[in-house]
């Protein structure tokens, strides 16, 4: 079939075609906008049958030569109704063209089809969620076997060897600051915050400074089982954008 208007599939997957393209077709006279808000006075309602979206187009007196437009992704039968309401022959052959388009839509091969290409996006979305996940599973195996709670330094090494994301502990306790996880100021500087102490992810353990004026206790940052999962999957993504 000759493809007079061209068309393309919104999200849902239905067939959708431009306005614009429909309203060049149509060899109509009036400006697009205002035949545009005419046509939408028979009653057609955004977002139920046709959606408004934008569309670039060459302009030598726009800044950076492109220029840009509003355009409308109109439902095949918005489309038909249309080409019904012009009464002239492109009206006509636009109609039919929808309904031969309509019918090839519907027809049990194509029917079949889509639910193919629905099954197998579906397999790929899996495969792509499966693949994704194994590290963090992985990473949850070690921890698991792991004993608990450890240091800021022990878990960059365990980033380093089992993901090989390269960040020491001075690195990653920076990391840490800036991300919002620990204090960065003060006599509490490195411990964690209370909402991730809360969460799981952090504990406090209490440690004690001998100095010639007395004791002092302190307290170093231990990284939890649940927070070193947590913060694999973040420094990972961290990483990824890094590298590409």
């Amino acid at each position: 079939m000759n493809q007079l208007i061209s068309t393309s599939n919104n999200v849902s997957g239905e067939i959708v075609v431009s306005g614009r393209e429909l309203h060049e077709f149509l060899e109509v006279k009036t400006p697009y906008t205002q035949w545009f808000e005419r046509m939408i006075s028979y009653g057609f309602v955004e977002n139920v049958d046709f959606t408004v979206t934008n569309k670039n187009v060459n302009d030598v007196t726009a800044f950076g030569g492109v220029r840009k437009i509003i355009d409308h992704a109109l439902k095949l039968d918005m489309a038909k109704e249309i080409g019904m309401i012009q009464r002239t022959d492109k009206g006509k052959q636009a109609r039919q063209y929808f309904l031969q388009l309509e019918r090839m839509w519907n027809s049990p091969e194509m029917v079949i089809k889509r639910a193919m290409d629905f099954q197998q996006e579906k397999i790929l979305q899996l495969e792509t969620k499966i693949h994704k996940e194994k590290k963090y599973t992985d990473f949850g195996k070690v921890v698991s076997l792991s004993n608990g709670a450890i240091n800021v330094g022990a878990f960059a090494k365990i980033m380093y060897d089992k993901h090989g994301v390269n960040i020491g502990r001075n690195k990653l306790m920076a990391w840490l600051r800036d991300s919002g996880y620990l204090i960065k100021q003060g006599r509490e500087r490195n411990f964690p915050k209370q909402h991730y102490v809360e969460r799981g992810w952090f504990k406090l353990a209490p440690t004690i400074i001998k100095r010639t004026e007395g004791d002092v206790q302190s307290g170093t940052t231990l990284v939890t089982g649940k927070g070193q999962i947590g913060l694999a999957e973040i420094l990972l993504e961290e990483f990824i954008k890094l590298e590409a």
